[in-house]
């Protein structure tokens, strides 16, 4: 948070950024925290939060949906990298839940693989449509909030590790325009 404060003021330091780092990290990894964010070209995670090479273990799908790669990828940061920290990052105006919520509203499905992302935020569009229609941004929130309880739920490793105090998951929602952050959920902290 402290990283998004810096980028947001334009106080940035650009930390692990050079050829020391470089050489420091390239034969090991022991980033401080997993990135699960949106691929939206805008969210780029060492840049909002102010981090260099090797601070962040970053994974990436459009409306950061879940599937057995990215599963299989967090857990390998938090069980084999000890990775103490699990963000799920969301940002407002997304698209995938944006489509899933016109799919909603229209009854039809979009082609090919988008229709797979559409289908794994449609739970999250559900829930929001009950108290906020057509809310794009109470939809991301509760988005967020579905993909950071269903991290540590399907996850026995993510679930024994925040369980035993050794790691969080927390969501954040970020805004486009102004470039900060807000915490939306937390298991664990």
């Amino acid at each position: 948070m402290t990283g998004n404060d810096r980028f947001v003021t334009g106080d940035r330091q650009h930390p692990h950024q050079d050829a020391d780092r470089r050489t420091a990290v390239a034969t090991v990894q022991r980033p401080f925290a997993v990135l699960f964010g949106c691929s939206d070209s805008r969210l780029a995670a060492e840049i909002i939060f102010d981090r260099g090479l090797g601070d962040l273990f970053v994974v990436r799908t459009a409306g950061h949906v879940v599937g057995p790669e990215v599963l299989g990828s967090i857990e390998y940061a938090v069980a084999v990298l000890d990775v103490p920290l699990v963000v799920v990052l969301g940002h407002d105006s997304c698209g995938a839940v944006t489509a899933s919520l016109d799919a909603l509203r229209d009854g039809v499905l979009p082609p090919g693989y988008v229709r797979d992302l559409v289908e794994r935020v449609m739970p999250s569009a559900l829930a929001a449509r009950g108290t906020a229609p057509d809310d794009v941004d109470a939809a991301v929130a509760e988005h967020i909030r579905y993909t950071t309880g269903m991290l540590v739920e399907r996850s026995d490793i993510i679930a024994e590790r925040v369980a035993d105090g050794r790691c969080a998951v927390v969501g954040l929602s970020y805004r486009l325009a102004e470039g900060t952050v807000k915490q939306i959920a937390s298991r664990g902290l």
